[in-house]
This record gives structure tokens, C-alpha cells and sequence, in this order.
């Protein structure tokens, strides 16, 4: 049987939905998607946002405006602007909660001519993360009762987890700062601070709840371990705590420096042996 000559010119010929490549679907799909959203005013807050529309409707970057670039701004010195730590996030605390315990941890170990201080160095995150873990349900801690009042070297001897203990001591903190000074603690000036945390370390301010100089004492604790831990455990920002110190840090060995007598090393991090891939 002999094919029409329409037959065989759709054989060899292809259709004009065969020849489109995938870059001319691409275009008239993302073509597509901004008239949709231009004719039905699709916005957030009434305002188009660059970043995310363009992610939307799949603009290249030469497409975006100028508020939807990413790049990180320059400094007046020609450089770019620190990289922000999105690993830093709170897992334990409130907003509220994070800056009293980020205050009173800047007054125990506040910044001077020797280094930056608690809140410099992230100590309040480092605390935040150890709530959240087993050092805040007291995992390694026998918790069942009776519950007495123990020695001095038996420690914390009671039913309360520790992060139950700072939540009482924090609300405690900021209600003895409003009764003294009428003034929440992270409103107080830096000598009112000091005297609020000075009475708790004394048992001035007599809590029915909780043993005031108890959690001073671990606020105390914890500071320090949050200024000078591993940043692994997110205290001690950039090992500036080592720093201060002199302390080497994590080395995994000290062969090169043994008989260079005293010297001074720059300090390494965990993370710094972590095999490259």
C-alpha cells in the first residue's frame, strides 16, 4: 500500500511539539508561572519579595533586582561582612529566657582588657544546647526517691532536673530584679546586675522554690564551662577562651614543639581534625 504524501511527510518531518527542547519548555514554563503571578498580584505583605519570588518563577540572577542578591555586603574596609553561624539556633530557652541567662553570664565573666566575654564567646548558646541534652534531664543522675538534704560533696540532692532548675531560677532572677529595682534583669545597669547575682550567691534572696545560691553556683559553673569547652559544644567562639588562656586546645600531638621549650600555639578545635573529603 502506498502512504499519502501526508503520511510520509509525518514520518520523516517532526511535529512542532516533538522539536521543542527542554530549554524552550523551561522558558515558556517559567514565562508561564510570571504572568500567573503578575496577574493575580501574588506578594507577601502586599510587597514582592526578590528573593523569594525569584525562587518561584525561576529567574536566573540576571533576572532579580538588586534587593534580591545574596551577596554579602562590604564593610567600609573593602571586605566582606563576617559570615553569620545559622548553626547557632535556640534548643532549650525562650528569647526572654536566652537574654537574662546571656546577661548574668556576661556579668560573671564579663569582657575586658584580656579577652572577650561570656556573651562574646556564645556561653549562653553552650548552656542553651546543654539543657537540651542529657545534662538537663540529669541522664547520668539517680533521681528516684526519698530525696534527703545530703552532704556538701554529695552535690545537688533532690528531685528537680536541672533544666527545671534554671527555669525557676531564671523567673526567680528576673522577679527579685523587678521587686529591688522595679526593672526586669536585662534591664538593670551592670552594678545592679552584680548585686542581684550577689545576693542569690549569698542566699540574700531568700527563694521559697529553689536554693538561690545553688543555681548561682551553677550558672557559675556553667559559664565557666561554656567559655572554655571545645566550640564543638557551642561556647568558646573561634577558641578565643583558649586563646586567653595560652591553651593549645585539642593537639594530637606535640612532637614538633618538644624541644622548642615554652612557645605558644595556636589553639585547635575538634573539628579542625576532621578528615577532608
Amino acid at each position: 500500500m502506498v502512504q499519502s504524501d501526508q503520511d510520509s511527510l509525518s514520518e520523516k518531518t517532526p511535529s512542532t511539539e516533538a522539536t521543542k527542547t527542554p530549554q524552550s519548555e523551561n522558558e515558556a514554563h517559567n514565562s508561564s508561572r510570571r504572568k500567573f503571578l503578575k496577574t493575580t498580584g501574588y506578594a507577601l505583605g502586599g510587597l514582592a519579595v526578590g528573593g523569594v519570588l525569584s525562587s518561584l518563577i525561576g529567574c536566573s540572577k540576571k533576572e532579580t533586582t538588586d534587593e534580591s542578591t545574596t551577596e554579602t555586603p562590604a564593610t567600609n574596609t573593602g571586605t566582606t561582612e563576617e559570615i553569620r553561624n545559622y548553626n547557632r539556633a535556640l534548643m532549650f530557652f525562650t528569647q526572654e529566657q536566652y537574654l537574662i541567662v546571656e546577661s548574668a553570664a556576661e556579668r560573671i565573666f564579663p569582657e575586658d582588657d584580656n579577652g572577650p566575654g561570656a556573651k562574646a564567646l556564645g556561653v549562653a548558646f553552650f548552656i542553651d544546647h546543654q539543657l537540651a541534652g542529657d545534662y538537663g534531664f540529669n541522664g547520668r543522675d539517680y533521681m528516684n526517691a526519698p530525696f534527703y538534704s545530703g552532704e556538701k560533696e554529695q552535690g545537688y540532692q533532690g528531685r528537680l532536673k536541672r533544666r527545671e532548675i534554671y527555669e525557676i531560677g531564671i523567673r526567680e532572677l528576673d522577679n527579685y530584679s523587678n521587686t529591688k529595682y522595679q526593672k526586669g534583669f536585662t534591664s538593670l545597669a551592670a552594678e545592679e546586675m552584680d548585686a542581684v547575682l550577689k545576693d542569690f550567691e549569698s542566699d540574700t534572696a531568700a527563694l521559697t522554690t529553689i536554693s538561690a545560691s545553688a543555681f548561682f553556683k551553677m550558672l557559675r559553673t556553667n559559664t565557666l564551662e561554656g567559655a572554655y569547652s571545645d566550640p564543638l559544644y557551642g561556647g568558646n567562639a573561634n577558641m578565643n577562651g583558649w586563646r586567653m588562656r595560652g591553651y593549645p586546645g585539642n593537639q594530637m600531638s606535640y612532637a614538633a614543639a618538644i624541644d622548642q621549650g615554652y612557645t605558644t600555639m595556636e589553639p585547635s578545635s575538634l573539628q579542625d581534625h576532621m578528615a577532608a573529603h
